[in-house]
């Protein structure tokens, strides 16, 4: 029974240190993915370099995150809005 019990929590222990060495591996596939993401005219041979997956893969990323970005900014923008209307609901257009 106790011998049953040690091969459980060995068997357990291996799981996890496998999980944590796939996170690893994968954490490390990403940072070198994203050494590659900044392009400008210096290093346009690397990006000429690379697989027609592998460009059209950063361009999706730079796509998302501009995405990303520009949600934020116009969430922003309407809460900065509101906030002015509430502040002077009536006086928000002015005559000349």
């Amino acid at each position: 029974m106790f011998l049953k019990i040690v091969i459980i929590f060995v068997f357990i222990f291996i799981f996890f240190k496998l999980k944590n060495f796939v996170k690893l591996n994968r954490k490390q596939k990403v940072l070198k993915a994203k050494k590659l993401t900044t392009f400008n005219k210096k290093n346009l041979n690397n990006w000429l370099n690379l697989t027609k997956k592998e460009r059209y893969r950063l361009s999706k990323q730079e796509s998302d995150t501009y995405l990303d970005k520009r949600k934020l900014l116009l969430d922003e923008i309407r809460k900065e809005y509101k906030k002015i209307s509430k502040e002077n609901p009536d006086g928000n257009i002015t005559k000349k």
